[in-house]
């Protein structure tokens, strides 16, 4: 099972949406979980995963599978070339680094060059910025790159940012 992680921040409240998976190119086959957590931590930069790391894992303990092959999250594995960790690293590190994680964002992050790779899908002329822990990163330009849609974004990956922010995912 494949699942992909993203969260809405409002009111102090984070609503976090899970889209579980078997197949990278599959467009309508999936099934959605989501919570809303309240007293959510501040923004640090730099320390994203504070904030966001918390409500995968709550989710994650609600969603019981048998096997999960990788996780995608919208962000980071890592922050620098030095592995220092950003959400998913800390997210690896959590699951006791037995699930692969990759890491998909939509900005470049500067200081890392050397663990990070550029994906261009579509005809934008502007990556996504992909990282991985626990599979090669290759691979993961591979997994995600296969995914459906004719854009930039991938379509499951749109359409868990738009229930992200629906007042509920029913």
């Amino acid at each position: 099972m494949i699942l992909s992680f993203d969260s809405y921040y409002y009111d102090n409240k984070a609503k976090t949406v899970c889209l579980a998976f078997e197949n990278w190119t599959t467009t309508n086959d999936f099934s959605v979980y989501y919570e809303i957590l309240e007293d959510i931590e501040e923004y640090i930069p730099g320390e994203f995963y504070k904030r966001e790391l918390p409500c995968i894992l709550s989710l994650l303990k609600k969603i019981k599978f048998k096997k999960i092959d990788v996780i995608v999250v919208d962000g980071f594995v890592f922050l620098d070339d030095n592995n220092r960790l950003g959400l998913g690293g800390h997210l690896y590190k959590q699951l006791e680094e037995k699930v692969p994680i990759i890491g998909v964002a939509k900005t470049n992050f500067a200081s890392l060059v050397n663990n990070k790779r550029e994906l261009k899908r579509g005809e934008s002329k502007n990556p996504l910025f992909i990282t991985s822990i626990g599979l090669d990163p290759d691979k993961a330009v591979e997994y995600i790159g296969s995914m459906a849609g004719d854009y930039r974004i991938p379509k499951l990956l749109q359409h868990l940012d738009s229930l992200t922010k629906q007042k509920n995912c029913d």
